[in-house]
């Protein structure tokens, strides 16, 4: 089958000035919920099945319409021939000049699929006349290059004489922190790309299988003791629909990748300008899920191309943990919005919740927010060890002798 990117609307509202975070939380509220909870997905450790690297390319705008056919027909007929599943992701960088494709599918169904859209590309192009060139591009994780590449370059030169190819890949400087992919640009004829295309996947897979397979040594001991973080962060209610995508499609791949649970909260009433997204999961899954949630709203053009993305995030701490995150006098929230450019709010006034907590309130960028977040982790860590360390201390009452 194949999926198109459903775009979301537009209209909305504005920020509120406090959200009515307590509203939302402990009180049986309906969510909606992607992924599992825990690192790796629950304790079964991770789904093999979601972990298959698929084949991700990008073509230029004006063949999607070619790619897709008269009522789909054609982008039908790829998947069912290459029993392929092809996502086209034709509402996302609007204005974009290119557009990705992602394909889900066996190393043989999704080079087969990949064919087929490139002779569809090439006949386009010499029919119209558009461009006289239409290399591939696959695109992948930067963290999988330096493998495909091999030690001073030896594997890339090896596919190139092989194929008779020319391969290039982007510069790390392309690189922000919604997109870690790199674009790897393969000119020649389609056969000659075709056959570059196998060997280069075949790396890349080799590479992902690797680093799955360490995952799986790790994921047990990674689900026992990596600490469960939750972070509520505020997102505009018109973006909801984009974030979730097509059938839920969107945010359980943003799940799966950052190893978090995400939960996107019920509205109090459909006139609310933000809904709560609920992330539970370790740091690095929140650096992922949060980073990709702020990409998303800038690439669906929630935010103009000159504005940064400033979300509201709540974290909750210990009340005796609250007092060290103001400092005296307000000096320690203070330093931590000199240092993170973030606005750091403890709400005063707060009635803790039945686990003696109490929010803090932290608005910014996504590295000002990740900043102010990880500096108010390491005070709540130090105020508890300070108190296991008390508990100790502290002499166990003898027990009266019968």
């Amino acid at each position: 089958m194949y999926i198109l990117d459903e775009e979301a609307g537009r209209d909305g509202g504005v920020r509120p000035q406090v959200p009515r975070w307590a509203s939302k939380m402990g009180t049986g509220s309906r969510e909606q919920e992607f992924g599992q909870p825990g690192a790796m997905g629950g304790p079964q450790g991770p789904r093999h099945r979601q972990q298959e690297l698929p084949l991700r390319i990008l073509v230029p705008t004006q063949f999607v319409g070619a790619i897709i056919g008269k009522e789909g027909l054609t982008i039908k007929n790829i998947t069912k021939q290459t029993q392929s599943k092809v996502d086209i992701h034709r509402k996302e960088n609007a204005g974009a000049t290119e557009k990705a494709i992602t394909i889900h599918s066996s190393k043989e169904g999704c080079s087969q699929a990949c064919r087929m859209i490139l002779e569809i590309m090439e006949k386009e192009a010499n029919d119209t006349k558009i461009v006289e060139e239409v290399p591939l591009k696959i695109l992948t994780n930067n963290s999988l290059v330096g493998r495909l590449i091999g030690k001073e370059g030896r594997n890339l030169k090896k596919i190139e004489q092989d194929t008779g190819t020319k391969i290039t890949i982007s510069s790390l400087q392309d690189l922000t922190i919604y997109n870690q992919e790199r674009t790897i640009t393969v000119r020649g004829g389609v056969e000659e790309c075709c056959n570059a295309e196998v060997e280069i996947t075949k790396k890349l897979r080799e590479a992902h299988e690797n680093d799955v397979a360490s995952l799986n040594v790790s994921c047990l001991c990674v689900f026992q003791t990596a600490e469960q973080e939750v972070v509520y962060l505020f997102v505009p209610t018109p973006a909801v629909g984009a974030l979730i995508g097509k059938k839920g499609q969107h945010i359980r791949e943003l799940a799966h990748y950052a190893g978090a649970s995400i939960k996107i909260a019920a509205p109090d009433n459909p006139d609310d300008p933000e809904r709560m997204v609920i992330i539970t999961g370790p740091p690095e899954g929140q650096f992922k899920a949060q980073g990709r949630i702020y990409g998303k709203l800038k690439e669906e053009n929630f935010f103009t191309a000159k504005e940064d993305v400033k979300l509201e995030a709540h974290i909750k701490v210990p009340l005796t943990a609250a007092g060290r995150v103001i400092g005296k006098g307000g000096k320690t929230v203070n330093e931590l919005q000199n240092l993170t450019s973030a606005e750091v709010v403890v709400p005063r006034d707060q009635t803790p919740d039945e686990n003696d907590e109490v929010f803090v309130k932290i608005i910014g960028h996504f590295f000002a927010s990740q900043t102010a977040q990880r500096k108010i982790r390491e005070i709540i860590q130090q105020v508890k060890q300070q108190e296991r360390k008390h508990q100790q201390m502290v002499p166990t009452p003898s027990q009266p002798s019968i």
